[in-house]
């Protein structure tokens, strides 16, 4: 009894679940094909280089007393000598700590570029969802989902991408002219029909024996 109990709740979730229809799309490739998605990767390779050129000012800075430093470090008093390595440690560590800081600074302003996009994208997901009447949308990234039963799951990147914009919608389809009822023909016999001649019965002359 235990175990029919155990089968039982095994089996109805998955009756239940195979009446519930919903949709799946990749996040990526939708998001990919934005216009807003290529302009905030425009911005961030913009900041990407002026954070580049910056940390190369730095470095030439940097080499640039390291080799004054090597030239005259021969003639210089030791507090001198002492002095210029002090400026050259302090500049490769803000150099360092610069480049480490990029890395963080770059990650921030990708989330921020990137939040608006994903905003807008989730709620064109979100009026799928609602319109379709989909219990949930699926995202298929990175092999997240590698199996979609095709009777209950229904892939949603074309209407994504029609409420977006980047797609022509669909046309309706031109509505079908009422049918015309025409009477049925009424079918000739293929034979003549021949008529049906009455039996009479015919008379006995023969006398009737007493």
């Amino acid at each position: 009894m235990k175990r029919l109990f155990a089968i039982l709740l095994m089996v109805l979730p998955m009756a239940v679940m195979a009446q519930i229809q919903f949709g799946y799309l990749s996040y990526k490739q939708v998001m990919q094909q934005m216009p807003e998605y290529a302009k905030a990767q425009q911005d961030l390779d913009l900041l990407k280089q002026k954070y580049e050129q910056e940390a190369l000012r730095g470095e030439e800075d940097f080499q640039r007393k390291f080799v004054e430093f090597l030239q005259g470090q021969k003639d210089f008093p030791q507090t001198i000598m002492q002095k210029r390595q002090a400026e050259l440690q302090h500049l490769m560590d803000n150099g360092v700590n610069f480049r480490m800081q990029v890395v963080k600074l770059l990650e921030q302003a990708e989330k921020d570029l990137m939040a608006e996009v994903e905003k807008k994208l989730n709620h064109v997901i979100l009026e799928i969802g609602i319109e379709q009447g989909y219990g949930f949308i699926l995202n298929t990234d990175g092999h997240s989902c590698p199996y979609v039963n095709p009777v209950v799951g229904v892939d949603v990147t074309k209407l994504a991408l029609q409420k977006l914009g980047l797609a022509p919608a669909q046309q309706p389809s031109d509505a079908q002219a009422p049918l015309e009822i025409k009477p049925a023909p009424v079918q000739q016999p293929t034979q003549p029909v021949v008529p049906v001649q009455p039996v009479v019965p015919q008379k006995n002359d023969a006398p009737v024996q007493q």
